[in-house]
C-alpha cells in the first residue's frame, strides 16, 4: 500500500473514531481522552462508548445511576467513580437530561 494511502486511512480511521455517537434516548461525543455523554432523563437511555455499553438506570437526590461495562455505580453531580476499568462522572443533572463523561483508567 503506497504510503499516502496508508496515511489517508489512519486519518479516516482517527475520524470514526472521534465522532460523536448515539443510542437510544443518548447522544456522545467522543475525544482521544474519553467521552462525553448526554442522556435523555425520559425514556430508555444507553449508548456504546470506548468499546462498552453505558446506560442510565435512575437519578435520585441529585445522583445518578450508571451501568457502565456491565458495573453499576452511583456518582453526585460533581464527582466521580470506577465502573468496568473506566472513570465515570456526572458533569451536569437538569429536568430533561444528564451530563456524564467517561474516559480509561478508572480502575475497576
Amino acid at each position: 500500500m503506497p504510503h499516502s494511502a496508508r496515511r489517508l486511512l489512519v486519518v479516516l480511521i482517527t475520524a470514526v473514531a472521534l465522532t460523536g455517537c448515539g443510542g437510544p434516548g443518548s447522544q456522545a461525543d467522543c475525544g482521544l481522552d474519553g467521552c462525553t455523554v448526554t442522556f435523555q432523563r425520559s425514556g430508555a437511555a444507553e449508548v456504546s462508548v470506548l468499546g462498552v455499553s453505558a446506560r442510565l438506570v435512575g437519578v435520585d437526590a441529585g445522583a445518578a445511576t450508571i451501568e457502565v461495562a456491565g458495573q453499576t455505580v452511583v456518582v453526585p453531580v460533581g464527582d466521580q467513580a470506577s465502573a468496568g476499568g473506566f472513570t465515570v462522572g456526572v458533569e451536569d443533572l437538569t429536568d430533561s437530561e444528564v451530563v456524564v463523561r467517561i474516559s480509561g483508567g478508572g480502575g475497576s
